[in-house]
């Protein structure tokens, strides 16, 4: 299946950064993920929850050292686990707590990295592990496409689910409870999307730049549109674009793809900034 893709590949795009089969691997990786940063980053901008995205990024590095705590060579099913209850968990205490969500976010975020340090720093065995901190998808193997396949596959049906009550909750929550909508499962649903994603990329993204991809694309299209439909869709074609394009300049420039990635998004951000006025009713 993958000869096939890698021939397609070579037929329809005849580049010669495509001819090694780790940048094949790793635009096949950005075609399959920056979509679902897009789709994700519309509602994480709607719902303000930009620094709950943030804090994810940590919950993931906590995740991380209870993988390697258990003596997981590969620690993502603890990881996916433990970003999933993170998600959760922080979802019950902003609706629970008299706190303001900051507040509530910000506690479990330094609680997370403290907890991911001190597990890692046991041993000195922090230095094997903090190629998360930057990433690199160009280390993404054939079978680890197969997963972000199925992962991409399983968020899209996933936010069919779930999207017209997400949006409710985001225009106004208390009307969507009235509706008979259960806000605290739907934003715990969607909390954990996001998790599962964040996940399934932070080897490759970062953690340190992983928030900003759940943030830029949506950001960016908001300022140029208020219409739904053309919101999300421009939010996954500035995801899509600074995806493919920051691994061509990262190939070419010798950086890192994730941070290259990150600031195309922040350069497209300013863009439609500047073009706000002309869209603005």
């Amino acid at each position: 299946m993958m000869d096939f893709v890698y021939t397609l590949l070579d037929a329809v795009l005849p580049f010669d950064w495509l001819s090694y089969s780790f940048m094949k691997n790793a635009f096949l990786a950005i075609l399959l993920v920056a979509p679902l940063f897009g789709l994700l980053s519309t509602m994480v901008v709607s719902n303000r929850m930009a620094f709950f995205a943030d804090s994810l990024g940590h919950g993931a590095f906590s995740g991380i050292a209870v993988g390697v705590l258990l003596g997981s060579g590969s620690p993502l099913a603890s990881l996916i686990v433990f970003s999933i209850i993170f998600a959760v968990f922080i979802t019950y205490m902003k609706q629970r707590s008299n706190a303001s969500t900051d507040t509530v976010i910000g506690v479990f975020s330094a609680m997370a990295v403290a907890i991911g340090l001190m597990i890692m720093s046991r041993g000195g065995s922090f230095n094997k592990f903090s190629s998360y901190l930057i990433g690199d998808v160009l280390s993404i193997r054939q079978e680890e496409i197969a997963a972000l396949a199925f992962v991409f596959v399983a968020v899209v049906i996933a936010w069919s689910i779930l999207f017209n009550s997400l949006l409710l909750i985001s225009i106004n929550a208390a009307f969507a409870r009235s509706r008979g909508i259960k806000s605290f499962f739907i934003e715990s649903c969607f909390a954990s999307l996001v998790a599962v994603v964040v996940a399934v990329s932070i080897q490759w993204v970062g953690i340190l730049v992983i928030n900003s991809l759940l943030v830029l694309p949506g950001a960016a299209a908001r300022n140029v549109t208020w219409d739904v439909k053309r919101y999300h869709l421009i939010s996954v074609l500035i995801s899509i674009i600074s995806g493919v394009s920051g691994l061509i300049v990262a190939y070419y420039f010798n950086m890192a793809v994730g941070a290259t990635v990150v600031l195309i998004a922040a350069v497209c951000y300013f863009i439609t900034l500047l073009l706000k006025p002309y869209f603005v009713r």
